[in-house]
């Protein structure tokens, strides 16, 4: 035990049962894992020591291998208590090296400490998952803020916070939002979401969703892929929006858009990926069907009002199934909530499938290189990812899966560069 890294994980003897599932998971990243190999060859990252904030899942785990193949020093805590899956955090210790702060179900105490113990590596790049190590850097850990060059953000709701910072001239070293991306946003957040959440209440309530209405509150990536894997599967759905424009494209989509105050009448299943809170709040708990699902696929447990829900609520019944909690109404009515509200996907199920997160951690190791080798001439603020390392991993994913492009003829390229071509 002397020879392995500083860590606090739930189990050792799990990390036999953690390398087979990170092994498995590899099968499916061929373009992170091409990444990785380049890497130990040419090391960028020698010397740099990384405290990433980010789910502690098997795809994290070779996203943190491919970094430490290029020289890294990686320290890893969680970013979400209920996603931390301990077999792969006891993997990452004792069989490949690597400082892990996470245990699954860590109270607030508990997770605030680990990302402090993640920070006193003193680290000289970043990676986060909604913005609280980042937060707790320019809050609380001001005493090692002075040694980081960069870093990188993985979520909607963190890059919204990072450019807050910015407005307000708080941020003290450049960041990049590796979120938006149209790799991350396309693979990611529509089709990763839309699957893994859907995925994450059949593994909760095993409900039929075909005849069923399916409320989905935001039409972002992620509620477009919620709302096409819903309908999918044969759900009446509806759409609750703030965005004139993304309302519009939600009702030409062939989905009822109305008020959440409305919706909650209809709805059997409501699943919130907006980013903000309370989304779901008293007066729609107050109308909503017998037996409705209430889940949150947003990245912080605020979307979904908890703590009103349990005011109201005369009994609770916790864990009558898998991350299902049931809460009785005066009137009899009950209402299920997954996951404690919590992100649903990552915690009633296993997040994203590999292949998925195979191109968001392929963005995030290339992007986290190129900061390594330009953060000395950014100024603090928020920066999106070169245009070319979004399309090297669009690239990279085409050719694993034997996809190839059509190729410009010099005529093509002659026509398109030229403004002196008429009709």
């Amino acid at each position: 035990m002397a020879d392995l890294p500083k860590h606090d994980v739930a189990d050792l003897a799990l990390a036999d049962q953690g390398v087979k599932r990170i092994e498995w998971a590899e099968r499916a990243m061929p373009v992170l894992r091409q990444i990785r190999d380049r890497f130990a060859a040419e090391r960028p990252f020698e010397g740099v020591r990384v405290a990433a904030c980010m789910h502690v899942t098997t795809e994290t785990a070779n996203l943190a291998r491919a970094l430490q193949a290029g020289g890294a020093e990686v320290h890893l805590c969680a970013s979400n208590p209920l996603s931390t899956q301990d077999d792969t955090a006891a993997a990452l210790v004792a069989h490949y090296g690597i400082s892990v702060y996470a245990r699954n179900g860590v109270d607030r105490d508990g997770y605030y400490a680990h990302i402090n113990a993640a920070l006193d590596c003193q680290p000289h790049l970043v990676m986060d998952d909604g913005c609280d190590l980042v937060n707790t850097l320019h809050h609380d850990r001001t005493d090692v803020i002075d040694a980081v060059t960069g870093g990188c953000e993985e979520t909607t709701t963190g890059v919204i916070r990072l450019r807050q910072m910015t407005k307000a001239g708080a941020l003290r070293f450049p960041m990049v939002a590796v979120n938006d991306t149209d790799t991350k946003h396309m693979f990611d957040n529509r089709y990763g979401t839309g699957q893994s959440t859907l995925d994450a209440v059949f593994r909760a309530t095993n409900v039929l969703l075909a005849g069923k209405t399916v409320v989905v509150a935001g039409y972002g990536y992620c509620g477009k892929g919620v709302a096409q894997r819903a309908a999918g599967l044969g759900a009446s759905v509806i759409v609750t929006e703030i965005d004139p424009t993304k309302a519009l494209d939600a009702t030409m989509q062939g989905y009822r858009v109305m008020p959440m105050t409305e919706a909650a009448k209809h709805g059997d299943v409501f699943l919130t990926v907006t980013g903000n809170r309370d989304v779901l709040r008293e007066e729609h708990f107050a109308v909503m069907k017998d037996g409705a699902i209430l889940a949150n696929s947003g990245h912080f447990d605020i979307e979904i009002d908890v703590k009103t829900l349990e005011r109201l609520a005369t009994e609770k019944r916790s864990k009558i199934r898998h991350q299902t909690d049931e809460y009785v109404m005066a009137d009899g009515r009950r209402l299920l909530l997954l996951a404690e509200g919590r992100l649903v996907n990552l915690g009633a199920a296993e997040g994203h499938p590999a292949a998925v997160m195979d191109m968001s951690f392929a963005d995030q190791a290339l992007t986290a290189e190129w900061l390594t080798a330009n953060a000395a001439t950014l100024q603090p603020g928020v920066y999106d990812v070169p245009v070319e390392i979004d399309r090297q991993v669009a690239s990279l994913k085409l050719a694993s899966m034997g996809v190839e492009l059509d190729v410009l003829t010099a005529a093509q390229e002659d026509y398109l560069n030229s403004w002196e071509h008429g009709s």
